[in-house]
């Protein structure tokens, strides 16, 4: 069997409040993504997006329908988006192979059928997945970071000088509900949305990824007036409910993907947090 799955249910703010260490991991940190040979899938009840990993080796992996999703297909009713972390790799989308370098990604629409390969066994693509549900059929494409709106935002002083790939905008590829990026930060910068937000409209999931094994990042999450904090190694994510924050701090520069699904597709479409309302 190489497909693994799991179930994270929805949490309630006044829930997670009460909850301990041990707790908040297991219903927020989203691990493991990317294990050799496997499509690791976590379905969620926060929108209902699925997030998941897939490390091909020297055979093809192909994406197969899970009980949790209810269809005889994993897309027959979802869309997604294909995130490359790794080295070099194909995804096929039906009959059209797009292959994917890294931080390259590949959109499929409602019907298809996935299948991903490795160029090299020896260097395997990692291929981070991101799936929601869909009403329409859009058409397969692959999206570089070349064709990503940028943003640089940030500056030295406040320790937050990164640049923001926005590959999910109207001049890019449409979706139906999908909004992924990227977000580097420059060498000696730490923090990530900082002041925060929150945005009921839309969850949230960040990757982490681009860390030394000894680094980590300080994940900040709950209500702003009520934070807690979980500490996240490479290659693990965070899933984010609407009514929570989404900020952090490493011990060094890192890079993450956040992905939304949701109500709404503006950027803009957010709460801004004051400083002075954290907690």
């Amino acid at each position: 069997m190489d497909h693994t799955h799991s179930n994270r249910f929805a949490i309630d703010p006044v829930a997670a409040a009460g909850f301990n260490t041990t707790q908040l991991r297991e219903h927020f940190l989203v691990t493991p993504l990317f294990v050799p040979g496997e499509v690791a899938l976590h379905y969620t009840h926060y929108d209902r997006m699925i997030v998941g990993g897939v490390v091909p080796g020297a055979a093809p992996l192909r994406l197969e329908n899970i009980k949790p999703t209810g269809t005889s297909s994993f897309l027959e009713r979802r869309e997604l988006i294909v995130v490359n972390i790794g080295g070099a790799g194909i995804v096929i989308v039906d009959e059209t192979e797009f292959e994917c370098g890294s931080r390259d990604m590949v959109y499929a629409g409602m019907g298809s059928q996935v299948a991903f390969k490795s160029a090299s066994a020896d260097l395997p693509a990692k291929f981070y997945l991101l799936s929601a549900p869909a009403h329409a059929s859009h058409p397969a494409r692959h999206i570089g970071i070349k064709d990503a709106r940028r943003l640089d935002l940030g500056s030295i002083e406040t320790s937050n000088e990164r640049s923001i790939y926005q590959f999910v905008h109207p001049e890019a590829v449409k979706t139906c509900q999908l909004v992924v990026g990227i977000t580097t930060l420059a060498p000696g910068s730490v923090w990530n949305t900082m002041p925060c937000h929150v945005h009921d409209r839309r969850m949230e999931a960040y990757l982490y990824f681009d860390l030394a094994e000894n680094a980590r990042v300080v994940h900040l999450m709950g209500q702003p007036n009520e934070t807690r904090h979980l500490v996240v190694k490479n290659e693990e994510a965070v899933l984010s409910p609407g009514w929570s924050i989404h900020s952090g701090v490493g011990t060094s520069s890192y890079t993450f993907v956040w992905a939304m699904a949701g109500d709404n597709v503006d950027y803009t479409d957010v709460d801004p947090v004051a400083m002075e309302d954290l907690r």
